[in-house]
């Protein structure tokens, strides 16, 4: 399948992390949109902001600081959704019925420049952010304790991302 075609027409694409197949149907784009418009964010972004939490060099919101990364870089979430000490607890009243859930959530800095996203990086550099996914993803799903692994790019104010910086 030629690659212009393969971006018109419905496929499935290997997920190398993961092993399995996912469904994709590039010619959905194609739809009318109706929906929220969003401004494409300035490009002009310097690569390095002082008041950046991820930046190299940097304090976080936690008050720890940043080594001055060179690379990609790694660490556990100030702000996880999920956290490895939630005592077990199971709710179970009326139509509410939940069990608490533990975790552990991993910021990855796909680049120590501020300006970049991963469209804009040079492909040894995107590279560099696929291995370190899946280190992240071997050492993570191998432990008894975690059932899943999500790896995804945090991007865009609309998906709730609260920082610019190139990470996920």
């Amino acid at each position: 399948m030629a690659e212009d075609r393969l971006n018109q027409v419905p496929h499935r694409r290997y997920n190398i992390l993961t092993g399995e197949w996912v469904l994709v149907s590039p010619h959905r784009t194609k739809r009318p949109w109706q929906g929220k418009q969003e401004k494409l964010p300035a490009l002009d972004k310097p690569s390095y902001d002082k008041e950046c939490y991820l930046c190299p060099g940097n304090h976080r919101a936690s008050g720890q600081t940043n080594p001055d990364y060179k690379d990609v870089f790694s660490f556990a979430n100030d702000f996880s959704a999920l956290l490895p000490d939630t005592p077990k607890e199971v709710y179970n009243q009326g139509l509410l019925l939940g069990k608490s859930e533990t975790g552990i959530c991993k910021v990855v800095c796909f680049s120590p420049d501020h300006s970049l996203t991963l469209p804009l990086m040079e492909v040894t550099a995107i590279e560099k952010v696929v291995s370190l996914w899946q280190k992240e993803y071997t050492e993570l799903g191998a432990r008894t304790d975690i059932g899943h692994v999500q790896i995804f790019e945090n991007k865009g104010t609309i998906m709730g991302c609260s920082n610019p910086h190139p990470h996920g």
